[in-house]
């Protein structure tokens, strides 16, 4: 008997996907410009490095410009709430953990309104990947501040400069947990590219926080301002072991700033390995019902 995972291994290898069969059904509405066309290029060719087919990965947004990212990617998708793309995502990982779970999201949606799920996720160490487009303002709301903005920038909501100091994404997702830390810029596409496809080859919690320049409403974090101040952390001889480290180089932020794999930790087990009912039986969305049909049907209309 022919199963159905051998039909799909069998396609796989007849079918050699290129980075055009990633394109979604929508065309992408970003301005002109905007990083984020970097950062779906470098994602359709990680796939396709990677080898992995539309149908065998889901993509998960929240709110946001970079939020729309699942309508322009061809695969699963599933565009939810404001901030709250990961428990989303893991509910998703947790049913069927055999999927490829992608999240995508801008620095507002996942570092402000989202950050209480950022923070959890990571010390949850559950197995995704969490790509956050970062260009330091609310883009879609035509441009405020956001919790990475540089302190006294002048935005619309800090028309005389923010007061606020800067979240950093590196350092908070290495001391809550995150397995897999890196910064990616979406102007070097082979570099995020690679830094992509060590993030999904990874088994946990991958962070990979891009530089993604918004080029209609953050006049400070330009293309200009950062192609003399970004340095490739590879070329420091940089330990990703050591965490201390990794926060030390994360923390360098003016004339230098540092983007690459920061951090990562292998063989800490998943929230998904922990977890023994997946342990046995497969994902569990293809499990038979545990209910008695008779049993589901009181539980529906009880709840009706």
């Amino acid at each position: 008997m022919v199963t159905d995972t051998a039909v799909q291994e069998a396609e796989r290898t007849v079918t050699k996907l290129k980075a055009k069969d990633f394109n979604g059904k929508v065309d992408p509405d970003w301005c002109p410009g905007c990083g984020d066309f970097g950062v779906l290029s470098s994602l359709q060719k990680a796939c396709v490095d990677l080898e992995l087919h539309p149908h065998e990965i889901l993509t998960v947004s929240g709110i946001g410009c970079s939020s729309n990212f699942p309508g322009f990617f061809n695969s699963y998708g599933m565009h939810t709430l404001h901030g709250r793309a990961l428990p989303f995502a893991t509910g998703a990982k947790l049913a069927n953990h055999e999927l490829t779970v992608i999240v995508t999201g801008g620095d507002g949606d996942g570092y402000g309104i989202g950050g209480n799920h950022f923070t959890h996720l990571a010390r949850r160490n559950v197995d995704l990947t969490y790509i956050v487009m970062n260009n330091q303002i609310y883009g879609l709301t035509v441009g405020q501040t956001s919790p990475t903005s540089e302190f006294g920038m002048k935005t619309k909501s800090t028309p005389f400069g923010s007061l606020e100091t800067p979240l950093n994404p590196i350092t908070a997702a290495i001391m809550n947990g995150a397995t897999f830390v890196a910064r990616g810029y979406s102007a070097d596409p082979k570099g995020l590219t690679d830094l992509l496809c060590q993030a999904i080859q990874h088994k946990g919690f991958s962070l990979v926080d891009v530089f993604s320049p918004c080029v209609t409403f953050n006049k400070d974090n330009t293309y200009d301002w950062f192609k003399p101040r970004v340095k490739k952390l590879e070329d420091e001889e940089h330990d990703f072991h050591d965490w201390k480290a990794a926060c030390e180089q994360a923390l360098v932020w003016g004339e230098k700033i540092y983007y690459g794999k920061f951090f990562q930790v292998e063989k800490k087990p998943t929230l998904n390995d922990l977890e023994p009912v997946l342990n046995e039986g497969g994902p569990i969305c293809f499990r038979e019902l545990g209910l008695a049909k008779e049993q589901a049907k009181k539980l529906l209309e009880d709840m009706m």
